[in-house]
């Protein structure tokens, strides 16, 4: 906005002349814009607040790229070394914080536990060895003259070669009072002996792994009712019947009903299939029973 003097200064003009009228509109826009100008700089080098100095100063970004900034970013950033946290619950704290009695269920379910995975894997081992020595029977012992002689390429240890020589000795032994039983059956009777020693010795730890898989269980709970017996009284006597006070120690002792029961599944496992083995061994074993039997009886011992 022009100022009354400048501006009768220009109406003078523009009443003498009609160039100087074209001067006179040159001139008030020269001043309009130098007006402008000179209002925009004086709002730029106002002074600031002192609100302002403080609050543009702290939001003022620092220079992520500075060399004091640098180490501090990076530590911020580097993960943090795990931190190794005791369980305060499991097996351990069972052990530790039981009594001698939970402590002796805990060893015995070992016990039952290291006995019935021994007595799997023997079991297996032996009824192996049965196996092979039945394929060697076939192939080699029927072949001799005599039942004897048959003998002697079976292994030691072998179950057929025990009843082969008990055959052969019963031939020998019949005479005394024993000679007034009759051939055809003092020869079975001593055959069918011999198949019932090698039977009970395969049915050998069958016994133990049936005992574990019906006992075990309830050997746990009783652990398990021992040690709620005694969280209770523990909790009781502090005072304290919070969640995490009573959730702790009654776990633990729920424990030893789950190792009871991991204890007994895999000995019922192992019965059953054992047995089912024990099974197939013993028929190969009653039939070569049948077979020598006949070939004595038949000859008249003269084939022992």
């Amino acid at each position: 906005m022009l100022s009354p003097s400048l501006s009768r200064l220009l109406h003078s003009i523009n009443m003498h002349s009609p160039i100087l009228s074209y001067a006179r509109a040159v001139l008030a826009a020269m001043i309009v814009v130098a007006s402008s100008a000179y209002a925009e700089n004086s709002a730029n080098v106002l002074p600031a607040l002192p609100g302002q100095s403080a609050l543009s100063t702290a939001t003022t970004p620092v220079p992520t790229d500075s060399p004091s900034a640098t180490p501090a970013s990076s530590a911020s950033r580097s993960p943090a070394a795990p931190v190794a946290v005791e369980n305060p619950y499991g097996i351990e704290a069972l052990w530790k914080g039981s009594d001698n009695i939970a402590r002796s269920v805990l060893v015995l379910l070992a016990i039952m536990s290291a006995g019935s995975w021994y007595i799997l894997v023997t079991k297996l081992l032996e009824q192996s060895k049965m196996n092979r020595h039945a394929r060697t029977v076939d192939k080699a012992f029927w072949g001799h003259n005599t039942v004897t002689a048959g003998a002697r390429i079976l292994e030691k240890s072998s179950a057929y070669r025990f009843i082969a020589e008990a055959g052969a000795a019963a031939t020998n032994d019949h005479r005394g009072l024993k000679g007034h039983i009759p051939m055809s059956e003092w020869i079975p009777m001593s055959i069918t002996a011999a198949v019932d020693r090698v039977h009970a010795t395969t049915q050998g730890g069958l016994a133990f792994l049936a005992t574990v898989g019906s006992t075990s269980p309830f050997v746990g709970l009783f652990g398990t009712v021992w040690g709620i017996y005694h969280a209770l009284t523990a909790i009781g006597l502090s005072g304290q019947a919070s969640i995490d006070k009573v959730a702790g120690p009654v776990g633990e002792a729920l424990i030893m009903t789950a190792i009871g029961l991991a204890v007994a599944i895999p000995a019922v496992l192992a019965y059953n299939w054992l047995a089912r083995r024990n099974k197939a061994v013993m028929d190969e074993v009653r039939e070569f029973a049948d077979e020598l039997n006949a070939v004595i009886v038949g000859s008249g011992g003269k084939a022992a």
